[in-house]
């Protein structure tokens, strides 16, 4: 999961779970509300009863202080308005049938579901009545009780959440999007850093990020951009090794061919010679001049066998004809000296664009791969035909392609896994020049492919 999604899933749960506690806590704030507002009531209508209480207590004699109850006078609309909805006010002592007045509750919200009054109820417990005297110096003066409805406390509650919650959810959406985007935008120079690593994985090192203002994601691009120059020196030092172990190489291949050719070229022809003369030699004088003959005409011939495997091995070690003869001239000459040693077979030589200004190490390069991939496709292979497609490929890619192909089938997984001295040799040799060699699956057989660069 990608990480900008991971922190919008948790900052999601975050604000629902801020969301949940602020409409516990509007439920609680609502349901107290109402016994503020009924403690309220109490005290707006003891204060109003108060004075009603002391101007009747002037306008009648001193005698009538006990009897005077301000029943019959307070219930008016002016009590009324002081008393908060959903509360109820009832003057003590009460007279006889007499209701408490109420507060207006109709209309004063929706009615809440059944599961949320029920659970405010078990929670919150019931509203506390509260009592409140008229007069503090006058104790017969009655005292005003006010206790709220259920019903209409819990609607009032219901209603109140309600209203809150919407601004609430509003407020949360609010800033999980803009959260979010805060997000997406602070991480966004991740991609590059993501991108840099792939081209670094395709071998572009050196690969510039762009700078960022988050320390953590700028120090994470320094450490890939630190990485990437070590990566890069290290390629630059293992390629100028790889190239002088190929020089090395090849000076080691030319001191070989000339102590093979002076020594054993020479012993050889020296052999040859004296098989030959024994064989010639040999007659009638001894009894034996026809065993020893045959004797000699074998070591003849198993001494040209010799000699022709060593001037093989002599042309694999010299240096190749493509420095001499040009890349072109030197493929075809290849492609001629199989086809002269064996008809099956078939060898096809394709060359697509224009060889004739490649030369120097890419040619060298280009003509070994192409000898190394034929010997291996001629030796190891049961095919009956082998195309060697030689394409100059111009524009950006700017490269030499050598595509071997055959239809002896083959396991190309094995074969690379496998692979001898000689295809290492070949994928060293196109390393040092910047190239790359894949061997691949083809129609009926395998195919291995080499991309040098002309750049080199």
């Amino acid at each position: 999961m990608r990480l900008v999604l991971q922190l919008v899933a948790r900052l999601l749960v975050i604000v629902a779970l801020c969301l949940g506690a602020a409409t516990v806590w509007a439920t609680i704030d609502a349901y107290r509300s109402v016994d503020r507002a009924t403690e309220a009531s109490a005290a707006r209508v003891s204060q109003s009863l108060e004075a009603l209480y002391w101007r009747e207590l002037l306008l009648r004699s001193n005698r009538m202080r006990e009897q005077l109850l301000p029943a019959p006078d307070w219930r008016t609309i002016e009590t009324m308005g002081l008393i908060a909805p959903g509360i109820c006010v009832q003057f003590e002592p009460a007279g006889a049938f007499e209701k408490p007045l109420c507060g207006q509750s109709k209309g004063i919200g929706k009615a809440p579901p059944r599961w949320f009054a029920a659970t405010v109820q078990a929670m919150l417990g019931a509203h506390a009545t509260v009592e409140r005297p008229i007069s503090a110096r006058a104790a017969t003066a009655g005292t005003v009780r006010a206790i709220s409805d259920p019903d209409a406390a819990i609607a009032l509650a219901w209603q109140h959440i309600l209203d809150n919650i919407h601004v609430a959810l509003l407020m949360a959406l609010a800033i999980a999007l803009l959260a979010s985007l805060a997000i997406a935008h602070t991480l966004a120079p991740a991609h590059s850093i993501v991108s840099a690593l792939r081209r670094m994985a395709d071998g572009e090192y050196r690969t510039p990020l762009p700078r960022v203002r988050s320390m953590e994601l700028a120090m994470i691009g320094r450490a890939v951009g630190d990485l990437g120059d070590r990566l890069a020196q290290a390629e630059e030092e293992r390629t100028t090794l790889t190239r002088r172990l190929l020089e090395i190489r090849s000076d080691e291949r030319r001191a070989l061919a000339r102590e093979l050719h002076d020594e054993f070229g020479q012993n050889l022809t020296a052999i040859l010679a004296f098989a030959n003369t024994i064989e010639a030699s040999a007659g009638d004088k001894y009894a034996a001049g026809t065993e020893i003959a045959q004797d000699a005409r074998m070591i003849s011939q198993a001494t040209r066998r010799i000699i022709a495997c060593l001037r093989d091995t002599l042309n694999r070690l010299r240096h190749p004809p493509a420095e001499e003869l040009g890349l072109e001239a030197s493929l075809v000459d290849l492609v001629d000296s199989w086809r002269s040693r064996t008809a099956q077979p078939m060898i096809q030589l394709d060359l697509q664009g224009d060889l004739a200004d490649i030369s120097g190490t890419v040619a060298v390069t280009a003509y070994r791969v192409a000898q190394e991939c034929l010997t291996n496709a001629l030796r190891h292979s049961a095919a009956r035909e082998i195309v060697l497609r030689i394409e100059r490929r111009s524009g950006p890619e700017n490269a030499l392609l050598v595509r071997v192909e055959d239809d002896g089938g083959g396991d190309a997984a094995k074969v690379a896994q496998s692979a001898g001295f000689g295809l290492t040799g070949v994928s060293e040799r196109v390393a040092a020049l910047g190239g790359s060699l894949s061997i691949a699956r083809a129609s009926r057989g395998l195919s291995v492919a080499a991309t040098i660069p002309l750049a080199a």
